[in-house]
């Protein structure tokens, strides 16, 4: 079950591998950010995303060790890009392969490259058009 997470209800992330205090901080300092978290029993998966006035920018998907693989970080995707139902980017290293190949599933294309972007590795500038 995917649920939105805000400040009323952190009590969620309880016993997950999501740092509440984390959460906590994102949602008290960035007014357009959101996260929505996938339960199974306890959460194993979340997108933080920022939804700004025209566009929407993915900052974070992370799916746990154990529930990698089972269509968990796609049923999140699909999730937001329902919610927001606009222009998204977010940037993406270039090595990682699988997460490539889950944007490029939801019609996100590469539209440029930021050198060094993650500590001297190259990023993927990707946007997924509305």
């Amino acid at each position: 079950m995917i649920q939105e997470i805000s400040i009323e209800n952190l009590d969620l992330l309880n016993d997950s591998f999501l740092d509440k205090s984390l959460v906590f901080n994102d949602l008290k300092s960035n007014p357009f950010g959101h996260y929505l978290v996938y339960v199974d029993e306890k959460v194993v998966g979340y997108i933080y995303y920022s939804d700004i006035y025209e566009r929407a920018e993915v900052n974070q998907i992370e799916v746990d060790s154990f529930h990698k693989n089972c269509g968990i970080g796609s049923k999140l995707l699909e999730k937001m890009i329902n919610t927001v139902d606009k222009d998204i980017t977010l940037e993406v290293k270039i090595d990682n392969i699988p997460a490539i190949s889950l944007y490029k599933k939801y019609n996100f294309v590469e539209v440029a490259t930021r050198k060094g972007y993650y500590n001297g590795i190259d990023g993927i500038l990707m946007e997924r058009k509305k």
